[in-house]
Parts: C-alpha cells; structure tokens; sequence
C-alpha cells in the first residue's frame, strides 16, 4: 500500500487530476495593495493542495480538499468584487472554506485557465464527497500516512509510525509501539513499506465488534446467506426484510465477486453494509421530502435567521454576502436584513449604530438569489427592518424586483382574496417579503403624496411587495384573534415569547393555529450567543430565528430539527399543534393525541477514528459520550458514559462482558475505537417533539469538557438495532471518518 488513498486508484491518466498534481501560477487578492503570485498544486496523496512564494520559495500554508466547502467561478466574493475589475471577471475564482477560515482569492492568467482549475477541483470535491465510510476512513488514515512520512519516501520508520498514531489521536507507549511496528516490519528492514503498511492499516481498522455480531448470524461457513442476512435484519434491525432486499445488499456491498456470484455476504461486505446510508442512526427515508407540504405554511416550523448577514458578534464584526450564502446552504429559509441610508443612494446591510461593516442591499440580494434553492426548493422569506429613507426604499423595492423578478410574490396566489396562507409547494421556488406595510389611507395617502411630492414615511413600491407577512404589535392573544388577518404576524423577544411559552402555551399554541409567528434573540446576546428553541417550538411558534454564525448546542438542536425532510427547512408540525381547538398543553401534559409514551434504549458501544480537539496540542482525547433528549419538559434528560483515558491506551488485550440485544457478545476494547458498552433508559411522552443529541466531549478533571463532535435528530427518524452516528463538527460539517456505533430500541411504554 503506497501512501495515496486508493479513492483515486485508475485515475493515473485523468486530465483533470494531473492538472492539479502539475500545479501553476496563480494571483491571490487580498486587498487592493496586495496582489501576490504564489504556486498552487496538489500533492501526491490526492488530498493536500500546497503553495509556495515564487520569489523566497518559501512553503506557506496547505489546506485538505476536504476542508474546502465550494469553489465558485468570477467575480462573486466580496474580496474579488471589491479589489479588482470587470475586465478580469472570467478569470477569477475563489475556494470556499468550512468553518470560520477566510476564502482564498485568486485570478488565473487566462479564461480557460480559471475554468480548468474551478472543474478540476470541483471534480476532486465531487468524488471526495460521495465517499463510502469505508472510503473516507481509509481516505484520511492516508492523509495522516503522508503528513507523519517526514521525508517523503513512502516508507514509514518506526519514530514516523510512532507520530502518525498521535496525528490520528492514539497514545501508544514505546514499549507497544515498538512491538506493533515488528509484528508489521515483516521484511525486517526497519521500516515499513507497500504491504507492511496495509497490514498496518488493518491492524487499525479491525472492528472487533462488528465481527462478533457478522459472527452471530454468518452460519454458511463464514458468510452470511440471504436467509442469515434478512434474519439480522428483522431480528436485530427492526426492518421489513424480503430475499430481495438481501440480494440488493449483497449486490451493493459485497466486494468478493466469488462471494458475490454464490448470493453470499463476507464480514467485509456486512462491515461495508454497516457504514452505508441504510444502517445509519437516521431513518434514509426522512433524508428525502416525506411530509405532506400542500398544509399552509404556518403549520410547518421554518428553519430561521437573526441577523443572517453578520459573520461573528453583533457590536463590531464583520458582516458579508458570504453569511446568506452559508445559512442558506444549510436550509433556512428566513433570512434578516437590517436596512439603513447608505452613500451613492445605494442602501446597506448593518447591525444599526454599531461598528459592523456594511455590506450592499443589493449585492446582498443577489446572493440570496444564486443561492436560495440550491439546498431547498421552498419558499424564501425575506424579513426586512427597514431603516431607509423613503427614496432609498424605493431602491430597496427597485433591486428586488429586478434582481428576484417574477419569483418574488407581489400579489395574492389565485384569483380570489385568500382566507389563509398557501402551502410551501404552491410557493415552490417563491421569495417572500416580511415586513411593515401601509393601510388602505396611508396607502392612498401614499399616491397622492407622490404625486404631490409630499413627505413619506414608507414607500408604497416596498409596502405593496408585503403580501402574506405583514408585521404588526402583539397586543395579547385576544386582541390578536378578534382584529388580526391571518396574514398579520408579531415578532416576539426570546424572553416575552418564552414567557408566554411558560404561562399560556395553550393559547400560544392556539394563536400559531391561524397566525406566523418570529422570535429572536434579546438584545443583551451582543457575543451573538443563541437560546433553546425548543420551548418555543413547544409552543408552536414557526420562525424561531437563531445567530447561524455561532456553534453552539442550541443551533445543535436547530440544524437537528430540520435534518430531516430533505433540510427543506420545513417541518410539519403535529396535527394536535394544527388543529384551532386543541388542547395540547407542553407544560401540564394533559391526556390526549400527543401522549404516546415510549421507552428509550441506547447502548453506546464504541466510537471510532475521534479527532484531535486541538491539532497544536500534544494530548489524547479522553472521550465521554452524552446521550441527550429534548422535547416538552417530562421528556428532557441527559445521561453520559464514563470516560476513556487517552482514547483507550494500548495494549487493547483484555475483554469485557457486554449485552446487546439478545444476545451476549465479547467486544474487544481497542484503542482505535474506544469502547464504552454502557446501557442508557429514558422516558419519553411526546415523540413528536422530541430530539435525540449524541455528544462527545474530551473529559477534564479540572476545567470543564472540550467538544469533539455531536449528531443531533429528531426522535421519530431514530431506526433501531446496531446503527452508526456520524459525527459533526462545531460548525455542523461530518467529521471525516469519526462517529459513534449504537444499538437503538424503542418500545411502547406499559
């Protein structure tokens, strides 16, 4: 095994790829007075770009494919669109990073040549991202190979081996690294080359426990049959299982053409099938749009933004286009913009009276039109504050409707006056405006006094683009039922709304029946931090509205919420939260349609391949696992494994006893993957709203625990048996190759 992933075995002849691998020239923008040219190329291992100063030869810094979120061709960065010219349009492109990393600019010497560079490294991107579990483990188990070989000659000595095993997070002592790396240096050279450090990689990669569950049902001499196999199935897995379905999986996952051929199942194959989409912990129908989306769209929670154009704090950070992008790209669906005077009589995007910066109303616009529908194709809703004068409102209004043209509504749906919202499929592809809008005077106050030249207080263009969200002050749940139009919505501060949560849900949860309703954060979260949005989906309320830019457990729980249902960003809410009459109280719990107690049974049985939480840092993870539930306030509860020092120390040869199922089994405790086997019980009385969290923390005796990963859903797309958790990152990107092994059951409570 050389030390490149065999993700990219066969594409030796690729032109795309050997572009990458030659490298070129390329101008990094970083601001007007700095335009530099550095040499751009991938390395060997398929997965490293590096670059260099052409003049010093010096090597800056390189970055993982993997750590790159998109690469958009032109001028379309704020950086790119600012500091330099039209004439260089399609010469230009900039690669998108994950998290918080600033892009990277850059402009080709030619056209053609910028082309080349955006479909070579999309191309790379778009086989990186469709990856098996089995391909992305071995993937970055490779990459890790080619950092720890120091002076590049595909042959690991054993002070290499002994780093590479920290970079993928496992304290060995010298006495057991000594001993792994004779038992793989089979040719007794010193170092380990070709085979030895695949046999080396399996070492690594065994999974003790997947064997000793293969081995419970593989009774034809080592292989699974279709019958075994469709037994595992409806035994273990709590799956509808048919010969066929056990065909399938064996035509899909099994890699031994002989086993293939005699209708068989080999552990490899079972292990293959184990990581695929199918016996992941989310039900794979929920990852496609399963809910009924013709119901109004205030009977759907909306997956929704504070502030969506800040980067950072709310007091001095920076705002950007770039923001939209991201939160859009995640599936909200309701985005802010804070609307004041800008120069040139061109209005801007800022958090009023402070120091953020501003960017352009309608470069803002437009972003959010490239963007929209590329993650969701349901309706977009665009909730204005407006600070503008009335001549720039009407800029407002003119950018709009010319950027967003006919997608953006300006009238009512049919021919006749609606009596109630339409439906997220009726506004398939729509934007809305939220916002405030002049009465039937003001408005013909409005046309005469444009006609007359008079002053204004709100331009009548931007008032007749507010359709089906007109904003207007709460004045009580009575007031809002007896003098309200369904289209008329308030928006609440998080702690009146969780006020009222807390001391009238009901009628909350009665008012959201007909009406839309936006919370967002109290002023006093200047650091940008976020609330629980549960108890106010608790209560009905739709547009619970989050700072996307920060990560945090309660943005956790939100991206959780809206996994499912294709992340269109539209959950349908239970029919006891649709109906005018209902009686559903989250806090008293009443009897009723809601309550459907079940009895929840986690097993945490290993986690495998856990990352560093600090790449800088010497020190091992010492991992925990938090098994969290969060719903009305019968069903929240949170219980934790104990923790394993240094992820498992080596030597990994003793054995604990586990029960699993029904059946008795002997996990191996490797240091690879941690093993915890410890069994979690908890109640659960309104499923419908419940969320499940698997977290992961670095335990600290003396400070408190470091985040390493989590994995949030809602409770109803939990499946059951022997399930892998993927593992996110802070900013809910998959952690390549990390997550949890688990056995799930849900019963009906007596």
């Amino acid at each position: 095994m050389a030390l490149c992933s065999s993700v990219f075995t066969g594409m030796e002849g690729d032109m795309d790829l050997q572009f990458l691998l030659q490298g070129g020239d390329l101008l990094k923008v970083r601001s007007s007075s700095w335009k530099k040219t550095r040499y751009f190329k991938l390395q060997e291992d398929c997965n490293t770009m590096w670059h260099e100063s052409k003049k010093t030869f010096k090597t800056n810094q390189t970055f993982s494919l993997a750590d790159i979120s998109a690469v958009r061709m032109g001028r379309q960065s704020e950086g790119l669109r600012k500091y330099t010219g039209e004439q260089v349009e399609g010469r230009c492109f900039s690669i998108i990073f994950k998290a918080r990393r600033k892009n990277l600019d850059l402009i080709a010497s030619s056209e053609e040549e910028a082309k080349q560079w955006v479909n070579s490294l999309q191309k790379m991107l778009s086989i990186i991202n469709n990856l098996t579990a089995q391909q992305k483990t071995e993937h970055w188990i490779v990459s890790c190979l080619r950092k720890a070989d120091k002076n590049e000659d595909d042959k690991l000595s054993q002070s290499e081996v002994k780093n590479f095993l920290r970079l993928i997070n496992i304290e060995v002592d010298d006495v057991y690294a000594e001993m792994l790396f004779k038992k793989c240096d089979k040719s007794k050279s010193g170092y380990l080359a070709g085979e030895e450090i695949r046999h080396f990689y399996d070492l690594l990669t065994h999974r003790e426990e997947i064997v000793v569950i293969f081995g419970e049902y593989a009774k034809t001499t080592g292989y699974m049959s279709p019958e075994n196999l469709v037994e595992f199935l409806m035994k273990e897995q709590r799956e509808k299982a048919t010969l066929a379905d056990a065909h399938q999986i064996i035509e899909k996952c099994e890699p031994d053409e002989n086993a293939k051929q005699k209708k068989l199942l080999s552990k490899d194959g079972f292990l293959m099938y184990m990581h695929s989409p199918d016996a992941l912990v989310l039900n794979s129908d929920h990852r496609e749009v399963y809910q009924d989306m013709s119901h109004p769209i205030n009977h759907y929670f909306i997956s929704s933004s504070h502030n969506t154009y800040l980067m950072e704090d709310q007091l001095q950070g920076p705002s950007s286009t770039e923001a939209y992008i991201r939160a859009l790209l995640k599936g909200c669906r309701c985005v802010e913009l804070d609307c004041w005077d800008g120069s040139d009589d061109e209005p801007v995007i800022y958090h009023g009276y402070t120091l953020t910066s501003t960017i352009l109303f309608k470069d803002a616009i437009q972003a959010i039109k490239e963007y929209a529908f590329k993650t969701s194709d349901y309706p977009v809703i665009l909730s204005l504050e407006n600070h503008c004068s009335v001549e720039q409102q009407e800029v407002m209004s003119h950018h709009m409707r010319s950027i967003l043209g006919s997608a953006l509504v300006t009238s009512p749906l049919g021919d006749s006056m609606p009596t109630e919202f339409p439906s997220p499929e009726e506004l398939k592809g729509k934007f809305l405006i939220k916002g405030k809008r002049l009465n039937k005077l003001e408005a013909s106050f409005a046309a005469e006094a444009e006609a007359q030249k008079k002053k204004l207080k709100m331009a009548k263009g931007l008032s007749d683009m507010v359709i089906y969200c007109k904003s207007v002050h709460f004045n009580g749940f009575e007031d809002a039922r007896k003098n309200l139009s369904f289209y008329e919505m308030s928006s609440f501060k998080e702690g009146k709304a969780l006020e009222l949560a807390e001391e009238s849900a009901n009628a909350y949860i009665r008012h959201n029946v007909d009406k839309l309703s936006r919370i967002y954060p109290a002023g006093i979260r200047t650091d940008s931090s976020n609330y629980n949005p549960v108890p106010l989906w608790n209560a009905g309320c739709q547009i619970v509205a989050l700072n996307f830019q920060t990560s945090c457990s309660d943005m956790d729980v939100n991206q959780g919420r809206f996994l499912v249902n294709g992340k269109s960003g539209y959950i349908l809410k239970p029919a006891y939260m649709r109906d005018r009459g209902s009686e559903f109280d989250p806090i008293t719990l009443t009897r009723g349609d809601w309550l459907k107690h079940k009895t929840l049974h986690v097993m945490v049985i290993s986690a495998q391949q856990l990352p560093k939480v600090n790449e800088k840092k010497s020190s091992i993870v010492d991992p925990l696992v938090k098994v969290q539930v969060y719903g009305v306030p019968d069903d929240v509860a949170e219980k934790e494994t104990n923790p394993i020092d240094n992820n498992g120390t080596f030597p990994f040869n003793h054995y604990i006893l586990c029960t699993g199922s029904a059946y008795t089994v002997y996990l191996c405790l490797m240091c690879f993957n941690p093993t915890w086997n410890e069994n979690f019980q908890f109640d659960v009385y309104v499923p419908d709203l419940a969320l499940v969290r698997f977290a992961v923390e670095d335990y600290d005796t003396t400070s408190d625990n470091e985040f390493v990963g989590q994995f949030t859903l809602p409770f109803n797309s939990l499946k059951m048996g022997y399930r892998h958790v993927p593992l996110l990152n802070k900013n809910g990107d998959v952690v390549p190759s990390a997550g949890l092994f688990i056995h799930i059951m849900v019963l009906d409570a007596e």
